[in-house]
């Protein structure tokens, strides 16, 4: 299974999708504020810090996210047991 996969400026918007509209825009408007939260949260950790890596998993997906400062790429696959 080839995983999705979703460039995207930091700002929101989306550079190019392997998934149809519809999800593109759902998951990168959940995924979004909750890398700002997850970056902050570092920050106030250790200000010399940054957050480069978010993997989330859950029962039907994998969702790994490389966030730069500019931009954040988000990899959806079906984890395989």
């Amino acid at each position: 299974i080839h995983p999705s996969n979703l460039p995207t400026f930091s700002s929101g918007i989306i550079l190019r999708s392997t998934l149809e509209d519809q999800s593109t825009v759902h998951h990168v408007a959940l995924v979004q504020p909750l890398l700002m939260k997850a970056k902050k949260i570092v920050q106030d950790m250790d200000p010399e810090d940054e957050l480069t890596y978010v993997r989330l998993r859950t029962e039907k997906n994998e969702e790994i996210i490389a966030a730069d400062k500019d931009y954040f790429m988000i990899s959806i696959q079906t984890p395989s047991l």
